[in-house]
Order: C-alpha cells, then structure tokens, then sequence
C-alpha cells in the first residue's frame, strides 16, 4: 500500500531530506584533531638521546635522557612531531654532595606519597670517572608539573654496602610501589626489586629477580638492565635490555608475573626468546632502553626506546630516541615488532593534534655565536677549499661567517658555508673527544649532517655519525680559537645562538 503526499508536503520532505543529509555529511566528517599525523624518528636526537623516558600528561608529551654531565634536563611539545625541536630544560644540576656527574637513565613516575601527588625523577649518577660510582637518586616536584621545579630527596639504599644500583623505575602492582632496577652478582648484571614505604625510600635492599640465562643476554657481557612495567589487562610485564649496550645486539627481553609475590624471583617467568631487536635491514642496531606511554586519547600503548644507526656506534651519545606503537597478541602479551627505519613515515598516537616546529628556514643565512664568548662561527681566512678549518671570531658580517640549514631527512640538517659553499664537517669522520671540524665537499654522509638541540637560549649543534657537540677549545674567547667537538658538558662553550 502506498500513501498520497500532496505536491507541498512532498517538497517539504524533499528540503528536510536534503537538510538532514546535509547535516549527516557534517556531522561524519572527522575533527582536524582525529586526522591521521605522520611524522618521523627520532623524536630526540644526540646528544639527549639515550636511554629515554617519555610520557603525556595534560596535552603534552614530555623527554627526558641521559645527558652525561651534571644536568637533568627535560623537553616536551603537544606532538611528537614537533619534539626534535622543542627545548631541553635544565630542571636539575647536581652537585658534589647530591650526586653531581654522569647522569643516565632518567624515569619519572607520577605518585602519590606523604606530600600528596608529586612527580618523581629517578635517575643513576656517580663521579666524573665512568662509571663505576653509579648509584640511584630521586628528585620530588614542588607541584604537579612534570618540569618542575625539583628538590633533591636523595639516593635509595638498595644495595648492601652502598652498592653500585643503575637503571631505577617504579612499579605500582596491586596498590604497592617497587623500585626496578640493575645490579652486579659476580660477573651477572641482574635485575633486582625493592619494596618503597615512600617514593623515595625503599624499606628493604633489593632482592634479584632475573640474570642472564639465555645466549641472546650475553652479547658482549652478561647485562639484564633497564627494567619498565608494562601492565594490561590484569597482567603485568617486566620488560629489561639485554646484552652489551656497546654492541649492535643490545635488545629487549620480557618478563611475566605469574605468582603473587613480586618480591620473589618464582614469581617470573622469563620470556625465552627477545621481544625487539636489530633490525640490518632497517638499519636499526643496538634498540633498548625503553618506557611505555599512553597516546593522548587513551587509546593506545606506544614505547619510546634508543637505538643506533650503524653497527661501529655503540654505548655512547649517538643513540636517538625512537617510539613506535605496541601492538597486542591473542594471549595478551605485548607485540612489538620489528624497529623502524629511520626514514619511514609513522602516525602519530591517537589524539596527536600535529603541528611541527619551522626552524631554521631553509635558504636563510645565520651566524652561529657561541654564548659563552660573543664569537661567531668562522671559516678560517675565508678558505673555500677542502680541509678549511673552522674557528670563532669577532663578527664581521661577511659571508664567510653566514651559515645556511639544509634539513636532509629525521630531523638533520647540513650546514653550509654561504661563502665557499662547503660543508660543515666532522674531520676524518672522528668518534673521539678533541675531533676538529672543517669545511668539506657534500658527501651525503652523517659525518656532515648536525642536529640542533634547543637549550638555555641557545642550541647544541651535535654530529650524527660521533653524537659529539661542537665546542670552543678550553672555553677560550679569542678570536682564532678552534672549534672542536666534545661530548657535551652542560657549559655556555657548547652553546650558541642561530642569529639571522
């Protein structure tokens, strides 16, 4: 049966119809935050690249590594594509009597304890002397930003007889908190487990929990470290490097509660194969060292790790800071693939809003002036041929001190000379402390290429292929005075200022 619509009613339905289509199509198309956001690795580059914590809190997403020297530093950005340019910010820098040098591995961790909700920075510090004064120390928030500003509540007793302990993280498991982290017996690195009665306290020395068993844990050197939770629905998995970190095999290995004792080592079960590793064919070496964090919306698990780029580069500062998404097996445990090549375009965590930093603009010439001294960055007697060393000088405006950025892919940059049209360049592609800088033909190589890290105003001009920064000799303020590169050091020396 049909039903007779006069003309007038029938051109009415025909108007609400097209309002309503129209008003579906509007409502289906998606909100600028829901479109896909691709950027690429590495998220944080030398020389604050190794051995990361990231984490999201309150629309941003936050860094922090291992820096060497005496600083603990942090950046953060409202995308990943946008935090190789974001500013490092010195929220810490220790002293003589509050662990002053060679700090690594910082985690922060957001707790609740006798001050109320705080954010929590535990990290490994020693002597200037690698590396055998390395011990575990906590920095408490003043409120609930993850920059701070810090105090310094001061080194967890873990280890019988003041111990050497590296490594530290929190694991919250069944309402309880326990410190994670890396210690010697005999010739094992193991991982050990402590009980905390506060954030910065354990009530107990550590008891161990996994050594290397396996061949895959004990390329070149028996190392279980790094240890981070990672929790899921109801299960809670420990993941920890395993192997040398000096070698291109350094990877990730997994453990499994599955007793009701964390405090006991029958509690784990060790996964008997690696979770991630190298990668030749993505040229990933080396991956390790990791957190996991939650995209913006909630939605999904990503891991932020280090990795190197060739298999030479070892345990130093060439390592970049990487995420990738973790996927999920039928039974529960965590996936997490194979490592990405440094090249290849991602999608940003679900929620990501975009947007990226511009800077340098390409074309535009720059004076690079080292804050330390009020010099610029100079080609030697204007030389335009190969080998032409570089120096710091009184600006004089000419070419010969005019920089450009060229960016080549993954957040480098060649720098050339707007002078001689060469390019700045890493001499002999050298690896060591005191390697000089020059001028060179483009060899498309990662001795030429240089990322920028934003610090204290200014930038770290850092290489690809050594991690090393550029850095005025002994901190000189002469004109004539050579530029090296060195590892960074936290000083005004390393630091300069890109002036248009």
């Amino acid at each position: 049966m049909s039903l007779a619509i006069p003309r007038r009613l029938r051109a009415g339905l025909v108007v609400i119809l097209m309002i309503a289509a129209a008003l579906t199509a509007v409502v289906l198309q998606p909100r600028k935050s829901e479109a896909a956001v691709a950027f690429t690795n590495p998220v944080a580059q030398a020389p604050y690249g190794a051995d990361p914590w990231m984490g999201y809190d309150n629309g941003y997403y936050y860094v922090a590594a291992t820096t060497w020297n005496s600083q603990v530093v942090i950046k953060r950005a409202t995308s990943v594509a946008a935090l190789p340019g974001a500013t490092e910010t010195v929220v810490y820098t220790g002293t003589a009597a509050a662990s002053c040098c060679n700090v690594w591995a910082p985690s922060m961790h957001k707790l609740t304890g006798p001050n109320g909700t705080r954010w929590y920075l535990y990290y490994s510090a020693g002597t200037t002397a690698c590396c055998d004064g390395q011990r575990s120390f906590v920095l408490e928030s003043t409120g609930t930003s993850p920059l701070g500003p810090y105090t310094f509540k001061g080194q967890l007793n873990v280890q019988a007889g003041n111990g050497w302990a590296i490594d530290g993280s929190v694991a919250t498991i069944n309402g309880t908190n326990y410190f994670l982290y890396s210690s010697w017996v005999g010739d094992l690195q193991s991982l050990f487990i402590a009980p905390m009665s506060n954030p910065w306290t354990v009530s107990a020395y550590g008891t161990r929990i996994s050594y290397p068993t396996y061949d895959w844990e004990k390329v070149g050197g028996n190392t279980d470290e790094g240890p981070y939770i990672l929790q899921r629905n109801g299960q809670t998995f420990l993941t920890f490097s395993a192997s040398s970190c000096n070698t291109p095999d350094y990877k990730i290995g997994m453990l499994t509660l599955t007793g009701s004792n964390p405090l006991a080592a029958s509690s784990w079960t060790k996964k008997s194969t690696p979770l991630f590793q190298r990668s030749d064919a993505n040229s990933v070496y080396g991956p390790g060292h990791h957190s996991f964090f939650t995209s913006p919306d909630g939605s999904e698990t990503w891991m932020a790790y280090h990795a190197n780029e060739t298999t030479a580069q070892g345990c130093g500062a060439t390592r970049t800071t990487r995420i990738k998404k973790v996927s999920w097996n039928s039974d529960g445990t965590p996936n997490l693939g194979t490592p990405d090549k440094l090249s290849t375009s991602l999608t940003a965590p679900a929620g990501d809003p975009g947007g990226s930093v511009s800077f340098p603009v390409s074309g535009t010439r720059y004076r690079l002036v080292n804050q330390a001294s009020g010099k610029v960055l100079d080609a030697q007697n204007c030389g335009t041929a190969n080998g032409t060393a570089i120096q710091q000088w009184t600006s004089l405006g000419n070419a010969c001190q005019q920089w450009t950025f060229t960016k080549t892919t993954s957040n480098y940059y060649r720098i050339t000379n707007a002078n001689s049209g060469t390019v700045l360049d890493s001499v002999n592609c050298g690896a060591a402390n005191g390697t000089a800088v020059d001028l060179w033909a483009s060899l498309g190589n990662a001795c030429q290429e240089w990322s920028l890290t934003p610090i204290s105003g200014g930038y770290l001009i850092a290489n690809r292929g050594n991690g090393l920064v550029l850095d005025v000799t002994n901190c000189g303020t002469g004109d004539g005075v050579a530029v090296r590169q060195w590892a960074s050091l936290g000083n005004a020396c390393q630091q300069w200022n890109i002036v248009a």
